[in-house]
């Protein structure tokens, strides 16, 4: 009788909890039909694709299709890894994502601060409009306007220059300068777009920690130090590890946009390569070889970065 009264009282359970999820669901359905347009997205545009992956272990021919081209194994992969440029790809990808991972997320948590700390209402606004602005500008768009800051020619940079005595300087094909370009042009268009992520975890803390530590004579950089960045140490963990996630992906349109035939030596990245051999050349194998290579290095990358951080910031994503 005892297990016939467990088992039972274990269906009850099982049953009201369905019922209270459906309750919820249809109280919620809103926010989950709002979450349902991203699941959809995901699903078509990046799971159904991993299907057509195999095409990377087979010598594929778009007549024959997926499933009637030949087998060729790790050739590839192989051939990727053998390139005379492989290493120089790898250099300039991991290069210019550090890179960017270096400037741009300090840059977005301190225009976030700088912005949360400012009493002047107006002047939040305007500072925060005027900085996340560029987001929303395509690179076609971005690369007039650094062709107008850079021009040899006509640039304002250069106009300066000479005025100072100097010569011209051929910025976008020096390949001293052009990795600078990338990085810090990178940072200008992301990091107000960036803050906006820190701006409201910030939000999130407890005024009273401030005006207690105002009372006790803290300075605003120690407020800075020993209450914000604390506080909000866990998005910025979040933000770093799905940022080195995608440490393969260097910013394709970017580059594509901004690149030449003189810098290509620093400037070409393995999504470029794989856009003038899979798209130009249709090697489409190769190309998606290339894409399963990155995607196992990136998730490699978030588990290693993850325990890393688990330990030192006591957070993480999983």
């Amino acid at each position: 009788m005892s297990d016939k009264s467990n088992e039972n009282c274990r269906q009850d359970t099982t049953d009201v909890s369905k019922k209270s999820l459906k309750k919820e669901i249809l109280r919620y359905k809103e926010i989950y039909l709002l979450m349902l347009i991203p699941l959809v997205y995901f699903f078509i545009f990046k799971y159904i694709p991993i299907w057509n992956g195999q095409i990377a272990f087979k010598k594929f021919q778009p007549v024959k299709g997926v499933f009637g081209s030949a087998w060729s194994g790790f050739s590839y992969f192989k051939e990727f890894f053998s390139s005379f440029y492989f290493w120089e790809l790898l250099r300039n990808t991991v290069g210019y994502s550090f890179g960017k991972l270096l400037v741009s997320v300090p840059a977005s948590i301190i225009l976030a601060v700088v912005i949360f700390e400012s009493r002047r209402q107006t002047l939040r606004k305007i500072v925060q409009t005027l900085t996340y602005l560029p987001h929303f500008l395509s690179w076609v768009i971005m690369y007039g306007i650094l062709l107008s800051l850079l021009s040899p020619s006509d640039g304002v940079l250069n106009d300066v220059i000479r005025l100072f005595g100097g010569k011209p300087v051929d910025f976008l094909t020096s390949t001293k300068a052009f990795p600078f370009i990338v990085i810090l042009s990178d940072a200008w268009k992301g990091m107000g777009w960036g803050a906006i992520i820190f701006i409201a975890a910030l939000m999130g803390i407890d005024p009273a920690l401030y005006e207690a530590a105002m009372v006790e004579g803290a300075s605003a950089w120690q407020r800075t130090r020993y209450i914000t960045v604390p506080s909000i140490l866990s998005v910025i963990v979040m933000v770093v590890l799905l940022k080195i996630g995608t440490i393969l992906d260097a910013g394709f349109n970017q580059v594509f946009m901004l690149y030449s035939v003189p810098v290509y030596s620093v400037a070409d990245i393995i999504d470029t390569w794989v856009y003038r051999q899979g798209l130009l050349e249709f090697k489409f194998s190769l190309a998606t070889a290339v894409g399963i290579f990155k995607g196992i290095i990136g998730l490699l990358l978030v588990i290693a970065a993850n325990k890393l951080t688990r330990k030192v910031a006591d957070s993480g994503l999983f």
